[in-house]
């Protein structure tokens, strides 16, 4: 029991805030103003995401498939802001 709840809250905010940050990095922006945007609503919405997960995690049956989804994806969605990069 230990173990789903620290993935639902370590990994849980791990997982939002590498989802916040995948989707301020693709989304476009031309100017900087378009940055401040483009970086604002995914963290907001990064709220309901994280509290999502954190639900998701703790209702569901199979903590093996909770681990996979929560630590992989924010393992995976890190990964690919490090092969993306900083923005030019």
């Amino acid at each position: 029991m230990a173990w789903r709840w620290i993935t639902a809250a370590i990994g849980g905010y791990g997982f939002a805030v590498a989802a916040a940050m995948l989707a301020a990095r693709t989304l476009p922006a031309a100017g900087p103003l378009a940055r401040i945007e483009a970086t604002g609503w995914p963290m907001i919405l990064s709220f309901l995401v994280y509290a999502g997960i954190g639900l998701w995690s703790l209702h569901d049956v199979r903590l093996g498939r909770v681990g996979a989804v929560v630590w992989g994806g924010a393992l995976a969605m890190a990964v690919l802001l490090k092969l993306l990069g900083v923005r030019p």
